[in-house]
This record gives structure tokens, C-alpha cells and sequence, in this order.
């Protein structure tokens, strides 16, 4: 889910504020991975042979509990961001960008003079009326013009970050030594953006939460000011369907899931009680409660407790009584999502962490991937190699 995408203009975010991210909050973020030296070491058989340590990540973990770091992470919530597209606006940026020509006046046709009909209660109806701006709600285009018209808005320091994912954004500001100013002109220059832009920023919608393992907290932080309005700050936050809190524990994430998926488990049993066939119970409880039960279960799953795990697996457990039948374990599924998405990375060379899954010297292992920290060995990458090297 929170993986970075492929732009075709400037790089949407720093790639070393991107990894120290990444890494700390087990998305599938770009890593950099560090290998030792050979060291020659002596066997039983007293022959000498080549060993490669295991790779090391070189995140900013240590940081974290010793360098006096933490993050700040700004949710924006934009009001209407697609209907405020401006189609000349646009067309300049994909000229900018290389698109062709007639590609452009084909895009700038489909957003001008688009009419529209409005109908109320009692059968009245207003219009039609003409659109000149803006992009139509649930076409499949909207996204991608969206992504080309806010391609330019880009961090401006090594230590902020903005992530994007169609109108979803992120301003992810690592603190160092107390000093917040470059994380403040980020959200600044951000909000300036948007005016020039004609994006609106609803700023009672837009929260900031502090991610901050410090031994030593402070009381109080900077409060974060736009357009003369405070921001919220929350201890969560739920982005792209999954609830991130402030000390980067998945229970509450498991409890919403645990909970939305029981209430699907109702349907599940009406509809054995209209005597419908065990396939289509099955069918229905894949697309209806599994895919609620398991949404993005490779980022946060191998970080849960193992309280929240049994809970999960709780539900499965019922509806295998509903529908009579053996369905696929939550553990299972997860070590299927991860192989997967594993191999897909490695088939890519140029996906950003490719270089993570290495073959050692006898072609038969990779390269594993340690950690200092519990929460990072537990994350989706040392995971992702240790199980792949156990299927070897």
C-alpha cells in the first residue's frame, strides 16, 4: 500500500527522508542496504572459505532512541480536490512534462465545455450547465490528472518529504536536535503552492500526529499553523484504509478490521439460512470479509501482538462455522501476500529495493537483513527474506 510510485517528472519525495520513514513505520518504503566486507573465516575442517556477514539496513533507528529524533506527519485533506483542476493549468504542466500535443488537446477537450444536469426532489432539474474547470468525479482519468497536475509539488530539503497517492498527501517532517524550522517552511511552502495552484486546503479536516520515541519527550510541541488556522494534532489516523497511531501499534488497526468484519459475518449467515450453496458462501466471504480482514496485511500483520493475531483468526474461525467448510488461515494468507510481493520486487530491477533481495555467493540464500531493533525485524523486508530463504 504505501509503496513509492514511479513519476514521470521530478521525484515525488526525498529518497533519504523516504527510507528513514519507511523503515521506522514498516511501509514498503526504499531501504539502503549496506554490505560488509568478505571475512575469511576458519571451518571444523580447518579449510578456509569465504563468508558474507548478513547485510545490514542503514536506517536511522539508532537515531531515533539516541540522536534525539522524531517525526511529524501532516494528513492534508484538500475540499474537492479534483472539481478545482484548472485545464489550462493542467495542459502547460503536460507540455512540460513531454506529453504530445495532440494527447493535450485531446485532454483539454474532454475537461472543457462538459455539461452537466442537476435533478432535486419532487422532480425538479436545474440546467444544463457548462464546466470549465475541474475533473469528473469517478472517472478513471481524474486520478492521473490529478497526478500530472501536482507532479511540481515536491519537498524542498532533505529532511521533509512529501508522499502522494492521487489526492491523499503526506508532509512527513524528520526532527533533528529540536529544530522544526525546515519542516514549518515545508507545510509553508506547501500552502502556498496550493493558492497558486487553486487547490483548497481544508485545514479542520487536515490532522498532524507526532511520532516521537525520545527517552526524554518534550511537554510540548511547536503548534503548526496554516492560513492563520491551527492544525488537530490526533494520536491516529487512518490513511488509505489503514490506522497509523503515534506509537506505531497495529491493535487499534486490528480492532476496526476485527470489528467491520465481524458485522459482514451477519450477512454471511443469512445467507445460509436461504439455503445458498457453500461455494457462493465462500465467494462471498472472500470479496465481503476476508478482503476487509486481510487489506494491506503484508505492511502491518508481522507487527501485530499475538492477542491481535488470535483475534483476527477468530473471525475466520466463525465463519468456518457459518459456512461449514475450511478457509484459508489469516497466517497463511499473509506469508502468500509477502512471497508475492517479494518476488514481484525482485523480478523488477527497477523497483527502488530491489538491491535488498540478494543472492549470496552459492546462489541458493539471500542475503539476510538484520536489524537492531525489534520493530524492524519484524517489518515487511527482513520478513520477506526469511521467509523466501525457508522456501528456498
Amino acid at each position: 500500500m504505501f509503496e513509492r510510485l514511479p513519476s514521470s517528472g521530478p521525484d515525488l519525495c526525498s529518497d533519504e527522508m523516504f527510507r528513514k520513514a519507511g523503515e521506522k513505520l514498516h511501509l514498503h518504503l526504499p531501504a539502503k542496504l549496506v554490505r560488509p566486507p568478505p571475512v575469511c573465516i576458519q571451518s571444523k575442517q580447518k579449510q578456509r572459505r569465504c563468508h558474507l556477514q548478513p547485510a545490514k539496513y542503514h536506517s536511522y533507528s539508532s537515531g531515533w532512541w539516541g540522536g534525539g529524533n522524531y517525526v511529524r506527519m501532516l494528513f492534508i485533506d484538500y475540499s474537492s480536490a479534483f472539481n478545482t483542476i484548472v485545464p489550462l493549468r493542467l495542459i502547460d504542466k503536460m507540455r512540460s512534462l513531454g506529453i504530445n500535443t495532440q494527447m493535450c488537446n485531446w485532454v483539454l477537450s474532454f475537461l472543457t465545455d462538459r455539461p452537466q444536469v442537476v435533478r432535486v426532489e419532487g422532480g425538479v432539474t436545474s440546467g444544463p450547465l457548462t464546466l470549465n474547470i475541474g475533473s469528473p468525479q469517478g472517472c478513471v482519468l481524474s486520478p492521473l490528472l490529478y497526478n500530472i497536475y501536482t507532479y511540481d509539488c515536491t519537498a524542498s530539503g532533505s529532511s521533509t518529504s512529501i508522499i502522494k497517492f492521487a489526492d491523499d498527501t503526506v508532509v512527513l517532517g524528520l526532527i533533528s536536535d529540536n529544530n522544526e524550522q525546515p519542516y514549518q517552511n515545508q507545510v509553508a511552502e506547501l500552502a502556498l503552492w496550493c493558492q497558486s495552484n487553486n487547490l483548497a486546503l481544508n485545514i479542520k479536516k487536515t490532522k498532524e500526529m507526532v511520532v516521537d520515541f525520545r527517552r526524554k519527550q518534550d511537554s510540548g510541541f511547536t503548534p503548526l499553523i496554516i492560513n492563520g488556522e491551527p492544525v488537530e494534532r490526533v494520536p491516529s489516523f487512518k490513511y488509505l484504509g489503514v490506522h497509523i497511531t503515534e506509537d506505531l501499534t497495529w491493535t487499534l488497526h486490528t480492532q476496526h478490521v476485527t470489528k467491520s468484519s465481524r458485522q459482514r459475518l451477519y450477512f454471511l449467515q443469512r445467507l445460509r439460512k436461504f439455503k445458498v450453496s457453500p461455494s457462493i458462501l465462500k465467494t462471498f466471504y472472500s470479496s465481503a470479509v476476508e478482503s476487509v480482514l486481510t487489506g494491506c496485511i503484508s505492511v502491518w500483520y508481522g507487527s501485530c501482538t499475538a492477542q491481535d493475531q488470535a483475534n483476527l483468526q477468530r473471525v475466520v474461525r466463525s465463519a468456518e462455522r457459518t459456512i461449514r467448510a475450511s478457509l484459508p488461515n489469516v497466517k497463511d494468507i499473509y506469508h502468500k501476500r509477502v512471497e508475492s510481493r517479494a518476488k514481484n520486487i525482485r523480478r523488477d530491477d527497477t523497483h527502488p529495493n530491489a538491491s535488498l533481495f540478494t543472492l549470496l555467493p552459492s546462489g541458493r540464500r539471500l542475503q539476510s537483513l538484520n536489524s537492531r531493533t525489534e520493530r524492524l525485524k519484524r517489518s515487511f523486508y527482513p520478513q520477506a527474506v526469511r521467509h523466501l530463504n525457508s522456501n528456498f
